[in-house]
């Protein structure tokens, strides 16, 4: 959601050249552009001086900030403060940076959910069971834990729902065939082939790019909320590639994290 931007009621004295209807841009130190509502108007700023131009960067005049001078109000200036703008900025930086690092936790978890020949119990983080008319997660009902390295070893907190775990498991797409003895379920993980192995590293692979074409796309996001910004005047065209160029160091960074558990999971997979 954007920042409103605030407007105050400072007045200056208007150039005497001007015409109805024309924009208006000010500048002054450590302010950004701003557009007028009116014609020539008022705007609150910390320096002294304020420049007038208009739309096609002409200089229009200059007018001294100064209570003597504050006899004639011509309109309103409605600007953003540097605060203000800042503050939009940081909303899209903090929403690109969490959009991006939800992506990594996804990837992370189809990782694991990618079987490989030692017992892991976030193998099953993607399995889901019909509890009382309604699906919830394995881990939620049941404890899972790994007495050795070849097997899993699932408890139910309530025994009445290991058939559904049971078909649950069997119906997923983990090719593990669960052992149920009325008490808890037993799965024994095989050691993969080696075909079995390329195909998964693969799968692997596919994952890692769907994840980069994400971290992408949400780049792609924020460069257009800042040129969104540049429309409204709120930032100039240096500062939209200042932060873009910004925005590339973290995407960049983002997909470096995607490569590296990308190779991780394809060392897991062909480890024997």
């Amino acid at each position: 959601m954007a920042v409103p931007f605030s407007h105050s009621s400072v007045r200056l004295s208007a150039p005497k050249a001007h015409q109805s209807g024309t924009d208006y841009y000010c500048r002054a130190s450590g302010y950004a552009k701003c557009h007028s509502l009116l014609h020539v108007n008022s705007w609150s700023a910390a320096a002294n001086y304020v420049a007038l131009q208009d739309g096609r960067g002409k200089f229009i005049g200059k007018s001294l900030v100064r209570n003597h001078l504050m006899k004639r109000r011509v309109g309103i200036w409605k600007c953003a403060t540097m605060e203000e703008i800042e503050a939009e900025k940081s909303l899209i930086e903090n929403d690109a940076k969490e959009r991006m690092d939800k992506t990594i936790e996804t990837i992370r978890s189809n990782f694991n959910a990618v079987r490989s020949g030692r017992a892991n119990p976030a193998m099953l983080d993607r399995i889901e069971v019909e509890y009382y008319g309604s699906p919830v997660s394995l881990k939620s009902i049941a404890q899972i834990s790994t007495p050795d390295a070849s097997s899993l070893l699932i408890q139910p907190y309530d025994k009445s729902s290991l058939k559904t775990i049971e078909k649950a498991i069997v119906t997923s797409d983990l090719d593990l065939t669960p052992s149920n003895d009325g008490e808890v379920i037993r799965l024994s993980i095989p050691q993969l082939t080696s075909d079995r192995r390329k195909e998964l590293s693969k799968i692997v692979a596919k994952q890692a790019e769907e994840g980069k074409v994400a971290i992408r796309n949400i780049r792609r996001d924020a460069i257009k909320a800042y040129e969104k910004l540049e429309k409204e005047k709120k930032l100039s065209e240096d500062n939209v590639k200042d932060l873009s160029s910004d925005l590339q160091k973290l995407t960049d960074a983002y997909m470096k994290k995607i490569e590296s558990l990308q190779a991780q999971k394809e060392k897991e997979l062909l480890k024997v």
